[in-house]
């Protein structure tokens, strides 16, 4: 739970802010182009903007906030975005603008008297792939960003589970300052050394994490990395009995090089690929839990 042990008397209202940034990656194999077109359409039909919609109202609810109004938009060829205005904790109806949709009419109504405590929660989809590579992935960009007392860490459970969650990338940062009845001023109201702490430790073990944290900045980042590869889950409309075991070990290590790719932010070439599957690092799936740099 968020919170100093004990509260601050604050003087006036609370002017943090509080941003969740999320990256995740959905990895697949599919060898055809046929396959690859199939693998995008379904994938952009399984996380459309009605979907998306839901996903982020349930965030919304998580945390305790009323929503203000949703913008929802599904692209060609592929993708979706959803924007939710939120406030936190309840509204009236009549201070909210007629502008806003509250999520129930789209499209149809002026401005929110909700001051200073307005955030919002917000997701984008990218399917890709590539004529030359054989595996596709799928990247989903979210931000829960927060004012007020109500916190976006309580969401990250839900929000890893929601997805197919190969490679996740997590910022948590907070922004502006407070002050107390003596007008000294406070940047953060919480205890916080990862955002890991924050995870449920059934879902950590299933990954490899890393940290690299800026404490002075309130700036916190974590990495994670599926550790176990259940090959089956990872092919498009083919049965992995149906694969010979050398063509089994090429598709693992072609998933777990692109991975590793995405997990560091960098290309690997063959040599290095070879030293990676000797000496695995991090990589490994016997790795300790948690790696952490501090600056």
């Amino acid at each position: 739970m968020l919170g100093l042990e004990k509260k601050l008397a604050l003087y006036g209202f609370n002017n943090l802010t509080k941003t969740l940034s999320f990256n995740i990656y959905d990895v697949c194999y599919a060898k055809s182009k046929r396959e690859q077109i199939d693998y995008i359409r379904y994938i952009d039909e399984q996380y459309n903007s009605e979907r998306l919609t839901k996903i982020l109202c349930d965030v919304t609810k998580m945390i305790g906030a009323t929503i203000l109004n949703i913008s929802k938009q599904d692209y060609d060829p592929q993708g979706a975005s959803v924007n939710i205005l939120i406030a936190e904790g309840h509204v009236s109806p009549e201070n909210i603008d007629k502008s806003c949709n509250q999520g129930l009419n789209f499209g149809q109504n002026d401005t929110i008297h909700a001051h200073l405590d307005k955030s919002h929660v917000t997701v984008h989809t990218f399917p890709e792939s590539h004529p030359e590579n054989t595996v596709c992935t799928f990247r989903v960009d979210i931000d829960v960003s927060t004012c007020g007392e109500i916190s976006p860490l309580n969401t990250l459970d839900y929000l890893i589970s929601s997805f197919d969650s190969d490679i996740i990338t997590i910022d948590y940062r907070v922004r502006g300052f407070t002050r107390d009845m003596c007008g000294k001023k406070y940047y953060i109201d919480h205890d916080i050394t990862s955002i890991q702490d924050y995870i449920d430790e059934k879902t950590l073990t299933k990954y490899d994490a890393i940290d690299v944290n800026v404490y002075q900045s309130n700036i916190f980042h974590t990495k994670m990395l599926i550790k176990e590869i259940q090959l089956q889950n990872y092919l498009f409309n083919t049965d992995v009995y149906e694969l010979p075991p050398k063509e089994r070990l090429d598709i693992t290590n072609s998933l777990r090089r692109e991975m590793i790719e995405i997990f560091s932010g960098m290309n690997i070439l063959i040599y290095q690929w070879e030293n990676l599957r000797i000496f695995p690092l991090i990589f490994s799936q016997g790795g300790e839990q948690r790696k952490s740099a501090f600056i």
